[in-house]
């Protein structure tokens, strides 16, 4: 329709001809005339202001968007200021894509396009798309509550679909995270259930201790004890603890061992360094005392070494019984029972 508006403002100029007044042509060019005097009228006031409207939730939109980044750069990390790009990329991109649809679909029907076939249309396509690519709707839908919640950021130690490691990224399909011996794992958002983030808040980490049971223990438990604090006030490891160690006492038995279990609180991820120092003194503290580590083969004894077996009645008249003899064994008798040779 809007090409036969500038034919009505050509032929306004060229009204010769088969164009005069009174004639088909002429009466064609009249109610061309009629109908640009009616769009002007009604329709581009509202185009005008659907164009206003869409021009300032544009601005607001990139407002909002940056705003969201730089707030993420004062007060958050590098990893949660990828994310909070990447979130703020597609809230973007979303954004523009449905005031671009909706302002084109005003204009399409200002211009009189019949827009019920284009919408049936995009309805079977929007169904044929969303049965097909189902996984990866999940994926991305996953992806933006990551994102949004904070669940995890990148450079966070996780658990993820059973896989263990640090994310090295994050986008709305995927999270790869590499483990300990540099295997890469790229694992689909929508297969992420449970999240198991080592990295937020404090770790806790145990180490049981093993003493043989001739140690006396009071005397381990103070060992214990003094060799925790001095990790815990070393220079090298002081920042790293969020408080004192604790050595919770004797915590089982098992043969000739006593297991005793001392706790670190640590910063996130940081016990790795504490717990081999402290063993590392712990061993040589337990020879500097002259006491033995535990051992599940050692037998605890006064006399466990030189005691002989103590003989038990029963099993001395066992003993001397004679034992039974099996008739079928006997040999025949050599001497005859009639002559007595």
């Amino acid at each position: 329709m809007f090409p036969f508006r500038i034919a009505t403002g050509i032929s306004l100029v060229l009204r010769w001809g088969i164009f005069r007044e009174g004639r088909f042509m002429g009466k064609v060019l009249d109610e061309w005339i009629a109908d640009s005097q009616e769009f002007i009228h009604t329709r581009l006031p509202h185009l005008i202001v659907i164009a206003l409207i869409a021009f300032l939730l544009i601005k607001l939109l990139r407002i909002v968007t940056n705003r969201m980044v730089r707030l993420a750069e004062r007060s958050a990390g590098s990893g949660r200021v990828g994310e909070v790009k990447t979130l703020a990329g597609v809230i973007r991109a979303t954004g523009l894509a449905v005031i671009g649809a909706i302002v084109g679909m005003q204009f399409l029907d200002a211009l009189g396009v019949n827009l019920a076939p284009l919408l049936a249309s995009a309805g079977v396509a929007g169904v044929a798309i969303g049965l097909a690519a189902q996984n990866i709707v999940k994926d991305m839908f996953n992806g933006v509550l990551f994102l949004v919640e904070g669940q995890f950021n990148v450079g966070d130690q996780v658990k993820l679909a059973g896989l263990a490691g640090t994310v090295e990224a994050m986008t709305l399909r995927k999270t790869t995270v590499r483990d300990s011996d540099g295997t890469l794992y790229v694992i689909p958002n929508s297969q992420i259930t449970t999240v198991a983030n080592l990295s937020v808040g404090y770790s806790l980490a145990t180490v049981n201790v093993s003493v043989d049971f001739s140690a006396d223990p009071d005397a381990v438990l103070a060992l214990l004890t003094q060799v925790a604090l001095e990790v815990r006030n070393d220079p090298q490891f002081k920042a790293l603890f969020l408080a004192d160690p604790q050595v919770l006492g004797v915590d089982s038995m098992k043969g000739s061992q006593l297991i005793f279990p001392v706790q670190f609180k640590t910063r996130p991820t940081q016990q790795y360094g504490p717990m081999r120092e402290f063993q590392r003194r712990v061993r040589l503290a337990l020879e500097e005392q002259h006491m033995l580590p535990g051992d599940p083969l050692r037998v605890y004894g006064p006399q466990a070494a030189g005691v002989a077996a103590v003989p038990h009645p029963e099993e001395d008249a066992a003993a001397r019984e004679p034992e039974p003899v099996d008739p079928t064994t006997l040999k025949p008798q050599e001497t005859d029972p009639f002559s007595g040779e």
